[in-house]
């Protein structure tokens, strides 16, 4: 008997990747292998040397197909056996590692918003819709669109053993979110890369495509992010830590690095309107969603929790933000003794 794994990597195409994926058949006692493919068609080699590797680094039951078929998440290497340069799931590891002790786990808010052709789902050819304000967690044909696509993408993903926490309509028409985690970096990463293949996978079959760009609509609608919560052992367990993390975030040329490396479209995003802080400005503050990062109205009054980081476009890279977040944050409390 055979099975079908469905071999699944992030690819090199500038300035957002795209996810690729093809189809291999095994037999039911064979373990995954590595297996190649043609980088000069991805953005990830030349045509004189085009052969790269993928390396399987998760798998789940693969809920579109059935049966004992799975889906394959796999890192990208070069034939000499060292990461490829669009392999950030590579520069994670090490990160997450070393900081393991301080138990760092996340919750990542994925924004997406369903396009009809050249429109996003709901809005009237050649018009608009009535302004914002109704859609968000709205109920009705008048102002949700998309739902039977999104539950039954929650249903693959559940189905696939993925961490899914929940799922809402947005602010904008056709604009929805699901929510991974609470995981460890490499844990929310690799699920949340499966859970976005499942979602434009989903969608294919509705003839609707989904995209994570940060301003899907110009004018006065909401963009889409991917707000980013973290916490660790001691931020968990008491306020200081809270503080130490939101300061150290703040530092010296951390808010830039860290902003220019959080997707793309962050000038069109983070304006100062719409729920955001501007791009170029670091801020924290308690339920503050005009802040950088917001500490919860929760966590200040049982001085325990986590943050949130509102900065991370919808295409930001979950191995990018994850590894720059524990980076930041595990180091500066690791000198205040925090951990």
């Amino acid at each position: 008997m055979t099975f079908k794994a469905e071999y699944i990597w992030i690819d090199g195409t500038k300035p957002s990747a795209k996810l690729r994926s093809k189809t291999r058949i095994l037999a039911d006692s064979e373990e995954l292998p590595t297996w190649g493919f043609d980088g000069s068609s991805t953005n990830q080699a030349e045509g004189h040397d085009s052969d790269r590797v993928l390396k399987p680094v998760f798998s789940c039951p693969d809920p579109i197909r059935g049966g004992d078929n799975v889906l394959v998440l796999c890192e990208v290497f070069n034939v000499d056996g060292t990461p490829h340069a669009s392999n950030t799931r590579a520069a994670l590891r090490p990160v997450a590692e070393q900081f393991a002790a301080q138990e760092p786990i996340f919750g990542i808010e994925q924004e997406y918003t369903f396009f009809e052709g050249d429109r996003p789902l709901g809005f009237p050819e050649g018009g608009f819709p009535a302004p914002q304000g109704g859609y968000y967690c709205g109920v009705g044909a008048d102002e949700v669109f998309g739902r039977e696509i999104v539950e039954k993408h929650l249903d693959h993903c559940l189905a696939a053993g993925l961490g899914l926490s929940g799922i809402n309509a947005e602010v904008m028409p056709g604009q929805w979110e699901f929510q991974v985690g609470p995981l460890s970096p490499l844990e929310v990463s690799d699920h949340m890369w499966i859970a976005r293949w499942l979602l434009f996978r989903t969608a294919e079959d509705y003839g609707v495509s989904a995209t994570l760009a940060a301003k899907p609509a110009k004018g006065d609608w909401n963009g889409a992010g991917a707000h980013t919560n973290f916490s660790t052992k001691a931020m968990r367990e008491g306020y200081d830590a809270i503080i130490t993390a939101c300061e150290s975030l703040g530092e010296g040329d951390k808010p830039m690095e860290h902003v220019s490396n959080y997707g793309t479209g962050s000038q069109e995003r983070l304006t100062g309107a719409h729920e955001t802080a501007p791009w170029n400005e670091y801020s924290y503050g308690v339920s503050n969603r005009g802040a950088s990062v917001r500490i919860p109205w929760q966590v200040e009054q049982e001085k325990k929790g986590y943050i949130e980081d509102r900065r991370p476009n919808a295409d930001v890279d979950p191995y990018v933000v994850t590894r720059l977040m524990v980076d930041t944050c595990c180091t500066a409390l690791d000198k205040a003794g925090q951990v």
